[in-house]
């Protein structure tokens, strides 16, 4: 069976997606960590929407 290989989110390093790699997707404990501090700092947002309010309900 082919092993599967995917990026490291973080650094961009190939990782065999393994269960042997137990930080999988990232390729290490350190980018795992960089990328809980960056979600801790909020440093990852979901953009805004265009300014349009949704709908209210019954309208």
């Amino acid at each position: 069976m082919r092993q599967r290989v995917v990026n490291c989110p973080q650094c961009g390093k190939e990782v065999v997606w393994d269960a042997a790699n137990r930080y999988r997707p990232f390729c290490s404990e350190r980018c795992s960590m960089i990328d809980l501090g960056q979600w801790a700092a909020e440093s990852y947002r979901i953009p805004e929407s265009d300014g349009e309010d949704p709908p209210e309900d019954g309208e």
